[in-house]
Order: structure tokens, then sequence, then C-alpha cells
């Protein structure tokens, strides 16, 4: 069975993305949560030293991206069947995660929390208007309720961390792109790793800190801190 690395489900981003990708898709796999900040390393597990990192037998593969395409050569359904969706999901896929870095440096991902930005800069605003574009282009052309068709593909698992970011943030897309972020956060997989963030006990100085850096923090609704 695969075992998966991941970190604090509150802020990892890059661990949601395979993670939710194999829950949805039925793959079986051992979860390995590492919290950051703890006394474990994470060069113990990924050459990287950073997560998520999959472990199938003696194979190690690290990076979102190629933990996808690993289980893309061994499980149906991680890319559409389609070849013109495929060719789009993977380009949309890769999109996010080479760029969007102004969304991904003033939005960063803490599910627990709600914030209101002190600002929104043209950066972030580009990236807004882009994604918005993105998802729209890709629910008109292939028909919804996903991305790239009627089945949950690893372009969505790609986005399933800015579904968390607009609701931390308050963003705000147009209804069709705000109404998928939503289908989403709805997926039983989604809401699993939303309450498992929520019960978290442990907070990390650094990610703690670019709250108060971003904007004024409305409600906390995580669990006590241990």
């Amino acid at each position: 069975m695969y075992q998966l690395f991941i970190a604090n489900k509150n802020y990892s981003s890059w661990s949601l993305r395979p993670w939710v990708l194999l829950r949805q898709l039925g793959i079986p796999f051992e979860e390995k949560l590492v919290p950051f900040g703890g006394p474990a390393d994470f060069f113990g597990f990924s050459p990287s030293g950073k997560v998520p990192c999959l472990m199938d037998g003696r194979t190690v593969v690290w990076d979102s991206l190629a933990i996808t395409e690993y289980l893309a050569e061994r499980h149906p359904g991680v890319w559409p069947l389609d070849s013109g969706a495929r060719a789009w999901a993977r380009c949309a896929a890769a999109e996010m995660h080479s760029g969007f870095f102004d969304l991904r440096g003033s939005c960063t991902m803490n599910c627990g929390v709600r914030v209101k930005l002190k600002s929104i800069s043209s950066g972030l605003q580009n990236d807004l208007a882009r994604l918005d574009a993105l998802w729209t282009e890709g629910l008109a052309r292939y028909g919804g309720p996903f991305l790239a068709g009627p089945a949950f593909t690893a372009v969505d698992a790609f986005f399933a961390p800015v579904a968390f970011r607009l609701q931390t943030y308050g963003l705000e897309l147009s209804a069709p792109a705000l109404d998928y972020a939503g289908r989403l956060r709805a997926l039983a997989p989604l809401q699993d790793w939303y309450a498992a963030a929520l019960a978290e006990p442990w907070r990390d100085a650094e990610h703690e800190a670019e709250i108060a850096q971003l904007g004024t923090l409305l409600q906390d609704l995580r669990a006590p801190r241990t």
C-alpha cells in the first residue's frame, strides 16, 4: 500500500493535492502526517526535505506533480480520458503548480481562520482574474461539474487548496467560479480534510505570523492548541 507523507492539514496546500486525489479516486493509501516544526525531520523520508512525499515500496516519489503522474501510470481516472480534455487539464494543473505566485504569497493556506486582507495588490488581482478565466473556461468547455468534465480528476485536486483560500480570505470571483469552489469544498474527502484541520492541536509560528502580516484575523475556528 502507498504511504503518503503530508504536513499539517491546516497549512499544507501541497499535501492536499495528492491526498484528495487518492481519496476521491478510492486509491488505498496510508497517511503519514508529520507536523511543521515538530521533532521529525522531513529529510528522514523526503529527498527534498518537503511534503508531500509518496512511498511505494522502495520507490520514493516527491513533489505533488510527480506523484500525480506516478499515480496516473498505475490507476485510471487520474486524468480525463478524452485527449483534448486531458491536455487542457494537464496545462491548467501545471500552471497552478508553477504560477499564481501572488495568490499563494498573499493568501497562504490556513483552513481554520477567516482573514480580512489589508490590501489586494495588482498582482493578486491579476491572479484572481486568471483563476476566474481558467475555471470558467474549463467548466464551459467541458460541461462541468468539474474543470475537465463530469469526473473529478487531477486538475481539480491541484485547485482544491484554492477553494479553501477563497473561503479563508473571502475572495470574490464570478458566480460559476465560486459555485465550483463550493462544490470542491462539499466533497466528502475535503470535508474530512477540513474537519481534521480544525481539530489539529499544533500551531506553526511561521505560518501563524503570516496571518498578521497579510491582514486582520476575523475568526479562528480551530480547536484550542495543546
